[in-house]
């Protein structure tokens, strides 16, 4: 049998007297992908900074190859052989790859401080070889594509001789090449012998590429199984404790009336002569691979870009937007790709962020009523269900299922006619998913039209009833939900079908 490279035993952990692990075991084995899953909170991230010595432990041991180990640290974990891939990758983009590499490490010329810029470059070209990637390393990191950036990041570990790498959530900004790239590298990695945590909370990737899953919940170690021995039900019922049901809720919506029509939209350089149109109740999910256009479409309906062309109708009335109180006033809302940056404000109340759309409602002479404002939280953490102490409760603090939903809270306050959803679900657990599109389905069941960007294509096929396929700009292919598949989608994103 393999020896386990770690083994975390009975870790426990609080915060202000809140207990966020609550016993947990895990082991991770030499030359294997072990999946790390549970729900935003379950308690994954901190049960990995507790490896690496970024917290510490109030109980419990850990042992790095048999021994018992206690890291002071990130850095102090990376000289001992264990390392991390944030989703926020920690790399300088004005540096070169080269430089990027060798950071805080650099080689140099006894104690003149010169730097051996060749030598490093050339290091750098031999550890990306190693992994399969041909990239100069005199270019420009900011340059890169974020998948090529991720790379650099995991040639930095090879090159440190990491023993244990540990993985979060590693594809959510990536392209499907670039995903299939990355899963090349892990495997490679594996055969080396490389020990791979990998976080993630998509389950094709997991079931694809790891042996075995580890199931969180709530601060507890539900289970570890071979990922040859287990399904997807079985792990959703671990990580919620409760049986989910199907995947996608059955679309119930009545659809009626031409809703929005967009004729001729176009954007310089980004997207040409786009057309199509939404009917009330529908909900038309947007396609194709990253670069394609899509997030610049809806941004564009919304008048977060200036368009060059076209022409845009709401309820057969021919309408203006060139900044997004325009488009508000029309009836759309735009909930955005990323939730931290465009979506919140991340450092105030869930009461103060669902009530920024309407203000003018809630005010008096330019005063906030604060009753009207509680009152008015209170019900959308009620309707969306929304797990937070309460509407007085700092953003930064909830999970990324319910920083998600207080955004849609934000919106539905406006009783949107037209609601375009960019990325609706990314980094938010299969249990959050599922309340999402539950939502989406009752919000088409009033008559609100959606059209939802999405990179998960389980996800286009499952929820959306028509799919609008892009490629360079351009749509490449129109799919009702009865007649779409993954192939025919990928085929017209990918350029094998005109």
């Amino acid at each position: 049998m393999t020896p386990s490279i770690v083994e975390m035993k009975g870790i426990q952990k609080s915060f202000l007297k809140v207990h966020v692990l609550k016993g947990i075991d895990f082991d991770l084995k030499k030359g294997e992908i072990h999946a790390l899953m549970g729900e935003n909170g379950a308690g994954k991230s901190t049960m990995m900074k507790i490896l690496t010595g970024m917290y510490k432990a109030d109980e419990g041991d850990i042992l790095f190859k048999g021994k018992n180990t206690a890291f002071s640290g990130a850095k102090d974990a990376e000289q001992n052989g264990v390392a991390v891939i944030h989703q926020e990758l920690s790399l300088i983009p004005h540096l070169t790859v080269a430089e990027n590499m060798f950071l805080g490490k650099e080689l140099t010329y006894g104690k003149t401080g010169w730097l051996r810029t060749k030598e490093m470059e050339r290091k750098t070209t031999d550890f990306l070889n190693t992994l399969g990637i041909t990239l100069s390393p005199r270019k420009r990191t900011g340059d890169l594509s974020i998948g090529l950036q991720q790379m650099i990041e995991i040639a930095r570990a090879v090159a440190a001789n990491t023993e244990v790498l540990i993985m979060d959530e590693p594809t959510a900004a990536l392209t499907d090449q670039e995903i299939e790239t990355l899963f090349q590298v892990m495997n490679k990695l594996r055969e080396q012998g490389v020990a791979i945590v990998y976080i993630s909370h998509r389950m094709e990737e997991v079931f694809r590429m790891s042996d075995r899953v580890t199931v969180l919940r709530d601060g507890k170690s539900i289970g570890t199984k071979l990922t040859s021995e287990t399904n997807f039900e079985e792990i959703v019922s671990m990580m919620v404790g409760r049986e989910l049901g199907e995947r996608f809720p059955e679309r119930t919506a009545q659809i009626g009336e031409e809703r929005l029509r967009v004729e001729g939209l176009s954007l310089e350089e980004t997207f040409k002569d786009v057309s199509f149109s939404v009917k009330k109740g529908e909900i038309v999910g947007i396609a194709g691979l990253m670069g394609a256009g899509r997030t610049e479409i809806v941004e564009t309906l919304f008048g977060a870009r200036r368009k060059a062309t076209g022409n845009i109708w709401i309820d057969g009335e021919k309408v203006t937007i060139h900044r997004p109180d325009q488009a508000i006033k029309t009836g759309m809302a735009l909930i955005t790709e990323d939730r931290k940056e465009k979506g919140l404000l991340l450092q105030t109340s869930v009461k103060e962020n669902i009530s920024l759309t309407q203000l003018k409602r809630l005010a008096t002479k330019g005063w906030i009523l604060h009753r009207k404002e509680s009152e008015q939280a209170d019900k959308m953490i009620q309707k969306l269900s929304i797990r937070t102490a309460g509407s007085h409760q700092q953003v930064k603090y909830l999970s990324g299922g319910n920083q998600q939903k207080v955004v849609f809270a934000k919106w539905l306050g406006v009783q949107p006619k037209v609601l375009l959803l960019d990325e609706p679900t990314r980094g938010v657990d299969v249990g959050a998913k599922k309340e999402i599109y539950t939502i989406m389905n009752e919000l088409t069941e009033q008559g609100v039209s959606i059209v939802m960007v999405s990179s998960e294509l389980p996800e286009v096929l499952g929820m959306s009833d028509r799919i609008l396929v892009l490629r360079e700009g351009k749509v490449t292919g129109e799919f009702y939900k009865e007649d779409a598949t993954q192939e025919k989608i990928m085929e017209a994103a990918t350029g094998g079908m005109n």
